[in-house]
């Protein structure tokens, strides 16, 4: 990518993120096995290209990621200053490492694809002390002293059920929240959100509390837009800095329809495959890669600070700031809609520019 990485603020907070930042949620072994040499060449490959957004959980291979952004930082530490870098970590769960975590089943909320992730047992917790405990663990975990951004994690129907989802809301608000706030005001976090699938949950939250920043995985995608009715706009109401993840949604978004395509951690279903089999016909009619295009127009919505991606290889990382500048012809847009695969009021690239 030529120039400059464009940076985006976090709502009122002064802090500046790049417009793409780096999701590490494959460095705790998603899908499959990462070396650690990789993975810390990888940080470092995004850190040198101008992305300054690292992004992680204790969740990610139950605290794998966390340990690995932290090895690389501590070499790119000695070679920048610490406010270069915008890290951004989770809470509501912490790790028990005396307790053995019995075997779970790829998909579990648990642990969802991670195949290679540490032995140490997930406790759900979004209570106050909860809360506190886990900010602890990953302070060990990266060798940091504060974070940027700490996001309330995975409280939702897809995590918890329709029957857990009330307790769990309540938990977090009353619990979790409380203890970034205090957090937030001691300087050990600069900015707190919450980091969902869901966006209605988004919404929720965004009612309920001083946020500054949500972390909305495959609501907003050239798939599938739920969060462009209500949430979003009042994202922009609230200033309330929206990170996009899973703008992929899990991958189906950049493979193409192919055998054995994931979407929403899992196999994608005949619909998903159909559906996009549509859209990327109409990318290929234009010479526009599938990547490419979902990638812009998940960014180009105004609500949207900035899309974070993960990647495996320092040439992942190229190839996704190259999507950043593909050209892509106004007409791609207007033939997804007249073919009603992009709702008419839809922001796209040309729309923003």
């Amino acid at each position: 990518m030529k120039g400059a990485l464009p940076r985006r603020h976090i709502g009122t907070t002064g802090i500046e993120v790049s417009v793409l930042g780096f999701g590490a949620a494959p460095l705790g072994n998603l899908f499959d096995h990462l070396d650690e040499a990789t993975s810390v060449a990888t940080v470092l490959g995004a850190l040198a290209c101008g992305i300054n957004l690292l992004d992680m959980a204790p969740l990610y291979g139950h605290g794998l990621a966390e340990l690995r952004v932290g090895a690389a930082l501590r070499q790119a530490l000695q070679q920048r200053s610490r406010a270069s870098v915008v890290v951004s970590t989770k809470v509501g769960r912490w790790f028990d490492p005396v307790t053995r975590q019995r075997a779970r089943p790829t998909g579990d909320a648990d642990s969802p694809g991670y195949v290679g992730a540490l032995g140490h047992r997930p406790v759900f917790d979004y209570s106050y002390e909860g809360t506190l405990r886990s900010i602890e663990q990953s302070l060990l975990r990266t060798g940091l002293d504060h974070f940027d951004i700490a996001l309330i994690h995975d409280v939702d129907v897809w995590t918890h059920g329709t029957d857990g989802i009330e307790a769990r809301f309540g938990e977090a608000m009353n619990g979790a929240y409380r203890a970034l706030h205090r957090l937030r005001e001691e300087g050990v976090v600069r900015a707190i959100g919450i980091g969902v699938n869901e966006s209605e949950i988004c919404e929720r939250f965004a009612r309920a509390g001083d946020f500054d920043t949500m972390l909305l995985a495959g609501r907003y995608s050239l798939l599938e837009q739920p969060a462009r009715v209500s949430f979003l706009p009042l994202a922009q109401r609230r200033g309330i800095a929206v990170l996009l993840g899973g703008v992929f949604n899990s991958g189906i978004l950049a493979t193409g329809a192919v055998p054995g395509a994931r979407y929403n951690y899992r196999e994608a279903p005949p619909d998903v495959m159909a559906r996009v089999s549509a859209i990327e016909a109409v990318c290929t009619s234009h010479d526009v890669g599938l990547a490419d295009a979902s990638l812009q127009f998940a960014l180009s919505h105004p609500a949207v600070t900035s899309v974070v991606l993960g990647a495996v290889t320092p040439n992942q990382v190229q190839r996704n700031l190259e999507s950043l500048s593909a050209p892509i012809p106004a007409a791609l847009w207007l033939d997804l809609r007249a073919v009603g695969l992009l709702p008419a009021d839809a922001p796209t690239p040309e729309t923003i520019a």
